[in-house]
């Protein structure tokens, strides 16, 4: 790769799933992806995201969680060897909540927004000119009560993401 020149073969699209799994809580999604491989070690780029998150009642609180985000935002995946990665997103996420008291019936519902900030690593393959695929194990580093990678205690849910993509151009070598 030369340095300073921009390669359309370096330009690749894909999208993340992510699935995240805690006590009595269950979130998913979906990021489509367009970035750009910097380097034979580093991509950037923005991604979109859809997600969904529910949490049951639990011994400590009657109330029901379900959370519809959807956001935008960049990130950085960094490869120190060409199958482990170090990834950072931060993202902006608005959320529509509804909140129901299962012990009285009552519903709440609620719309807000909150920054994120993904921090976590993986393991995949990534071959820039061609393809690349990962698996991701992801926290939300920040203390924003509303985002959607917190439960209802504000304690961050884990998020597991698993990516796959292409190159625009793949390259011919």
């Amino acid at each position: 790769m030369e340095k300073g020149t921009f390669k359309k073969e370096n330009i690749f699209i894909g999208t993340g799933i992510n699935l995240g799994i805690a006590n009595k809580s269950f979130n998913a999604g979906v990021n489509p992806e367009i970035g750009y491989s910097i380097t034979k070690w580093m991509d950037a780029g923005i991604a979109l995201n859809l997600n969904y998150f529910s949490q049951n009642p639990s011994d400590y609180s009657t109330i029901k969680y379900q959370n519809l985000s959807y956001g935008a935002g960049s990130f950085i995946r960094i490869w120190p060897v060409n199958f482990f990665h170090i990834q950072v997103q931060p993202e902006f996420n608005w959320i529509n909540s509804t909140q129901k008291n299962m012990s009285n019936s009552s519903t709440l519902k609620y719309h807000y927004s909150a920054g994120s900030l993904l921090v976590g690593i993986g393991y995949g393959s990534h071959f820039i000119g061609n393809r690349y695929s990962y698996v991701t194990l992801m926290m939300d580093v920040l203390q924003d009560r509303n985002s959607p990678y917190r439960d209802q205690y504000n304690d961050p849910v884990p998020v597991f993401k698993a990516g796959f993509g292409m190159y625009l151009k793949p390259s011919r070598k």
